[in-house]
């Protein structure tokens, strides 16, 4: 918004100190790469200049694995804490003021603010004051998960898939530097209690998944998140939406606003495509309620899709042993799809070599296309 109009006067709160932040690596794809390079360029180079990158996917199931090249979409993995840098740096230097360790609990507190932007995550105290207005409502995931760094650099993102005698353990794996990635381990509450994680402390947690993920991690230690009480850190995903997205001169952005399964890697992405769409949206319109009510009809139509397909991803995994004794092949290919509408319910090998032909016949398509065109130039 700075960018946009210098005469802003904008200043951002932040509750954490200067530097600090959990998480390991962010994830993001192409599509943000152009968002960003839209919304401001300069951040965008420095954001690529501090990515490592991938197109590939590696999946092991056991004693098997499955390798793909050219996935496609091109991966990006940045720190965390870089990528913060990296946009405080940017801001401070377009004049936005940044004061740390500061906590807004009230809006009230910034009664001569034209607008207040909530983006204060999952657990807004901002949201929670007006959480009738807002109407924000919660889903609780079925399954478990931590989020890890390990020392091991994927060049790849990684999936690795264990059975033990509880049921499946999984994790996801990505390089975002180079001297840690990060890995998210997900299991079923079944599996979770059963292997005892539920009673584990962090160093004993840490110490059973080294070992069920030792073909991958190749004798590199997982790093937790230390708690004070020495506890590990596993969880449920919850999945947030709110019916209205602005109260009065109060606006929800990111997590605040919408949360999306970790397994699709967008919640970044989306947080940023708020922050633009909104800055749009003030841009289009001079009253303020306008501009909020087009924000917020636009960009929750904009990012519909990728909820939807979070929630199949989050589905697919709740459902793995449909999937996990499939082919290699076919369970790589189902992997991939895990967004679709149909796949729930069609047979998994069904749906499978539906999905083969459908390609078979695109691409004798077109070849018919192409040899056409090569008999009839002028066609």
């Amino acid at each position: 918004m700075k960018r946009v109009d210098p005469s802003y006067d904008i200043t951002v709160y932040e509750r954490n100190p200067a530097g600090s932040t959990y998480g390991w690596g962010v994830t993001y794809w192409d599509e943000l790469v152009n968002n960003l390079h839209g919304a401001d360029p300069e951040s965008a180079r420095t954001i690529l200049e501090g990515s490592v990158r991938w197109d590939s996917w590696v999946v092991h199931v056991q004693d098997r694995t499955t390798v793909t090249l050219n996935h496609g979409d091109e991966g990006f993995g940045i720190g965390r804490h870089d990528l913060l840098g990296i946009l405080a740096e940017r801001a401070r230097s377009l004049g936005v003021r940044i004061e740390y360790e500061r906590e807004i609990a009230d809006e009230d507190e910034l009664a001569d603010a034209d607008l207040v932007i909530a983006g204060d995550g999952i657990n807004s105290g901002l949201r929670e004051r007006h959480a009738a207005h807002f109407g924000t409502e919660v889903t609780v995931g079925r399954n478990m998960y931590t989020w890890l760094g390990t020392t091991k650099i994927f060049d790849a993102f990684t999936f690795a898939f264990v059975e033990t005698a509880y049921g499946w353990i999984w994790c996801y794996g990505y390089g975002f530097g180079k001297e840690h990635s990060t890995c998210v381990v997900e299991c079923f509450p079944e599996t979770w209690s059963g292997l005892g994680l539920d009673q584990a402390n962090e160093a004993d947690s840490l110490g059973l998944l080294e070992k069920l993920f030792a073909d991958i991690l190749d004798g590199h230690p997982l790093i937790g998140r230390t708690q004070p009480d020495g506890s590990a850190r596993w969880q449920n995903f919850r999945t947030l939406t709110n019916r209205r997205w602005y109260h009065g001169n109060l606006v929800l952005i990111g997590d605040a606003a919408h949360t999306t399964h970790y397994s699709v890697g967008a919640g970044t992405a989306l947080a940023l495509g708020d922050a633009a769409f909104l800055v749009d949206a003030l841009r289009g319109d001079a009253r303020l309620p306008d501009a909020l009510a087009r924000y917020e009809r636009r960009r929750r139509s904009a990012i519909r899709p990728t909820q939807r397909a979070a929630r199949r991803s989050a589905q697919w995994y709740e459902s793995l042993p449909r999937y996990v004794n499939l082919p290699p092949e076919q369970l790589f290919t189902l992997l991939g799809r895990r967004h679709s509408r149909l796949l729930p319910y069609l047979p998994p090998w069904l749906y499978y070599r539906i999905g083969q032909a459908g390609m078979r016949i695109a691409s004798l398509t077109s070849r018919i296309g192409r040899t056409r065109a090569a008999a009839d130039p002028g066609e």
